[in-house]
């Protein structure tokens, strides 16, 4: 039994016993005393033997950064032509619980999605995304690393989906995959066209996502909190893509619902709205829905001005994590949220 599990059993004993009051509803979301915060994000590592090897150091560079409250990995831990294996799974595992601070990880297409494939090993992806809830959402309602209360999803069955509050910030942590959120054809199992089972994970993770989102932004509008910062894996701006979407409006198909909630949900929120994610792995911050955007056309939606997006390096780029700090409350005219890449030792 893990020391999480053993303080999770003794509260809920003294509760039945009436030795303890029950938290709150909101106790998730309850912001620190300090006034103001860090966080580091990374994603899309690590990639192939070599970053294998040196994430260790890695983690360890970020456990010497003393400005950071927690961590966020959006997901890809593994490159797209290794095998998704339960032993690698587990060494992930062992690397994330070596982490100091609490760590906040949403799964990505290269672990379960592209799984598939020959050189990942053949295996059903609806099989492996079980897997990484078993192995990484084990104790739903905390976050890795370092113990801290988040609110999951987990009773739709998607314990990876969560939020949270920090200082007058909302954060809505999101299972949103790229290959068009796993609308890509199960090839490598001699699938041509989505199945009835995918197409019903699908169907589900994005109604969770959409409730998700429109909870945050609920909680953030009544208790007028400063900013929403929502993370996902996929990159549904990927600039790279951009040209296929154009032509093909269908190839991103996947997203528009969500896409859709977070314009709507945007423009509704008095603060600024910040998305965080990985995928296409290259560091860029834009504004990928303000006025003008080829995506407004692609996604067929009004412009949504207030969004800010930051996408983290990955892959070969992933040389550096990205440190957020969020402004003091009183910082009047100050954006909530700035951030810097910071250099990996090794």
């Amino acid at each position: 039994m893990t020391s999480k599990t053993l303080i999770a059993t003794t509260t809920a004993a003294l509760l039945a016993l009436g030795l303890v009051a029950s938290a709150p509803a909101d106790a998730a979301d309850k912001a620190p005393n300090k006034d103001s915060f860090s966080f580091g994000v990374i994603g899309d590592m690590p990639y192939g033997d070599a970053e294998v090897a040196k994430f260790p150091d890695r983690i360890q560079d970020i456990n010497a950064d003393s400005s950071l409250d927690f961590v966020a990995h959006v997901g890809d831990i593994k490159n797209s032509t290794s095998r998704c294996s339960d032993r690698y799974f587990a060494y992930i595992r062992e690397q994330f619980d070596t982490f100091e601070l609490p760590l906040v990880f949403t799964p990505g297409d290269n672990e379960w999605v592209d799984c598939h494939r020959e050189n990942n090993g053949k295996y059903n992806p609806l099989e492996r995304l079980d897997k990484l809830r078993e192995v990484f959402f084990d104790e739903p309602g905390n976050t890795l690393g370092a113990a801290m209360p988040v609110r999951s999803q987990d009773e739709l069955g998607l314990p990876e989906n969560v939020r949270f509050t920090q200082n007058r910030v909302a954060f809505s942590v999101l299972n949103i995959q790229g290959s068009n959120n796993s609308l890509q054809p199960w090839t490598g199992l001699g699938k041509t066209t989505a199945t009835r089972a995918q197409l019903a994970d699908v169907e589900h993770r994005i109604d969770a996502a959409v409730q998700q989102i429109r909870s945050t932004f609920a909680d953030a509008g009544s208790r007028d909190l400063r900013a929403v910062v929502l993370m996902t894996q996929a990159d549904m701006f990927d600039p790279f893509l951009l040209d296929a979407a154009t032509a093909n409006p269908n190839s991103v198909s996947g997203f528009k619902e969500i896409v859709k909630t977070i314009i709507e949900e945007t423009n509704s929120f008095d603060g600024p709205v910040y998305l965080i994610n990985g995928d296409s792995h290259v560091f860029a911050q834009n504004k990928p829905l303000a006025a003008g955007s080829p995506w407004l056309d692609i996604y067929d939606q009004p412009a949504a001005d207030n969004l800010q997006r930051i996408t983290v390096d990955g892959s070969e780029n992933a040389t550096n994590y990205v440190r957020f700090t969020a402004s003091r409350n009183n910082g009047a005219g100050a954006p909530v949220l700035t951030w810097k890449k910071v250099p990996f030792s090794r």
